[in-house]
């Protein structure tokens, strides 16, 4: 008698470790390394952390991207509401293509990650050759990459940074419940005190969280024409006022007419977490890589790391945030 076995599913692409180069395998003999949030690894690699996938995505990206002055790129440390800004900037930006009020606007029927894609992430991971000939100008793409990492025609044209920050507290317990939801399933998940030592420890995705944000919040205050410093406890604050900030330094601002027909205000309202989460496209969706898009939304709010940190974590990072960004100028705001 002949039995049929079932098979499980292959991993999706973020959860498969083989399929980097020979060349890549070399490197990551040397780089420093430590447990995974998503993969089994994370390698040190010009300073930051993330997968060997990636690893192979970001040189592939400095080596070939040759950036146009008037590229808008969206830089964030994941989790830091990503998904959010990159609808209000795509709106934003093309709304005279893609008029805010029409019933067939790309966002209702596209994952803000398929509309702004990542440079490391999709258009050069996994060896391939971005095809830039469908993009229009301005082209608007994202990268988790530090200052320093990013390609050289990027810092040395007058393409535009975007950069959006969030409160560690929030952005630590969104990373935890965004990795383990994405090897749920697959690998077994990982322990918040685990991934809390990890964090204080600089040992985050694209990590330490302080030098990320340090460079840029640096560079925001030194090239203030290039850089834009955002942050996402302040656009939940003063939305209005800070999409128009954005649209002024983007050098795409509103008309008086635009605000008295509502436009700023629909924006917002097309790119809510509560509008987009309700979308199809975001709760039954797939990105090309295999996340689902549903796991871009989860609860959109400042504050949650109250349900989840104890006194002992709230001191800690404390006093190592006190530490680190001791003389910046730099205030993270909590509720």
């Amino acid at each position: 008698m002949i039995t049929s076995q079932t098979s499980s599913p292959p991993p999706p692409k973020y959860l498969q470790e083989d399929g980097v180069s020979e060349d890549c395998k070399k490197l990551l003999s040397i780089l420093p390394k430590e447990k995974g949030w998503i993969g089994s690894y994370i390698y040190n690699y010009q300073g930051f952390w993330t997968s060997p996938r990636l690893i192979q995505g970001v040189i592939a990206c400095q080596q070939q991207f040759q950036a146009q002055n008037s590229d808008i790129i969206l830089v964030t440390t994941p989790k830091s509401g990503t998904t959010w800004l990159k609808a209000l900037l795509f709106s934003l930006v093309n709304r005279k293509k893609y008029p805010i009020f029409e019933q067939n606007h790309p966002l209702l029927v596209k994952n803000p990650h398929d509309l702004v894609p990542f440079l490391e992430l999709k258009l050069y991971v996994d060896g391939q050759v971005p095809d830039f000939s469908s993009f229009t100008t301005p082209r608007i793409m994202s990268t988790h990459l530090p200052y320093d990492s990013l390609p050289k025609s990027v810092q040395d044209s007058r393409t535009k940074l975007v950069y959006l920050c969030r409160n560690p507290r929030d952005t630590f317990i969104s990373m935890w419940h965004f990795t383990n939801n994405l090897r749920l399933d697959y690998i077994d998940t990982n322990s918040i005190e685990e991934m809390f030592d990890h964090f204080c420890k600089g040992v985050s995705l694209y990590g330490p969280f302080w030098n990320h944000v340090l460079d840029y919040w640096g560079k925001s205050i030194e090239k203030p024409k290039k850089v834009i410093f955002l942050m996402y406890e302040e656009i939940k604050e003063k939305p209005k006022f800070q999409l128009k900030r954005l649209a002024e330094f983007l050098e795409f601002p509103f008309s008086i007419e635009e605000e008295n027909c509502g436009v700023v205000d629909e924006i917002l309202r097309m790119c809510s977490f509560e509008n987009l989460s309700n979308l199809d496209v975001n709760i039954n969706g797939k990105l090309s890589t295999g996340e689902e898009t549903k796991m871009f939304f989860r609860r959109g709010e400042v504050g949650d790391w109250k349900h989840y940190f104890t006194l002992e974590m709230s001191e800690k990072l404390n006093h190592i945030i006190k530490q680190k960004f001791h003389g910046s100028g730099l205030i993270f705001f909590y509720i």
